[in-house]
């Protein structure tokens, strides 16, 4: 885990993370913060797109498997808002489902990446590495 932010990626990074755990959601920030980037925590996808609505993020690491509203019910509302405002959000799923038709499941469903469960911090920095340089 890096002390400061990657080389590759030039600027810190506004994340909205997505996940009801709230150890993982700690987790997450800490990593995060870890890799020079600041996250802002919500604990269902209800809150997700309501925060959506206030603030503008880089990317949202978002849980498949909550309560209220669940990471794909979430990505389909971005996907579908998308159509209309013409703006991609990057999305990143947090899954503990790692077969490989889980994973095709989530990026037919419009997922620009995926971190698996249990978060491995050299993961989570080099799918935002990916997405973002």
């Amino acid at each position: 885990m890096g002390t400061e932010r990657s080389n590759r990626i030039k600027r810190a990074l506004n994340v909205l993370v997505v996940d009801d755990d709230y150890f993982l959601q700690r987790t997450l920030v800490l990593y995060l913060n870890s890799f020079g980037h600041s996250g802002i925590v919500v604990e269902n996808g209800q809150k997700a797109l309501a925060c959506l609505f206030e603030r503008n993020f880089d990317v949202i690491l978002l849980d498949v498997t909550m309560p209220v509203m669940d990471g794909l019910e979430v990505l389909s509302a971005i996907r579908s808002k998308e159509k209309l405002t013409k703006k991609h959000q990057l999305i990143i799923m947090v899954t503990g489902y790692a077969e490989a038709g889980d994973i095709d499941k989530l990026k037919r469903a419009g997922a620009d990446g995926y971190i698996t469960k249990p978060i491995n911090p050299a993961q989570l920095e080099s799918e935002l590495e990916r997405l973002i340089v």
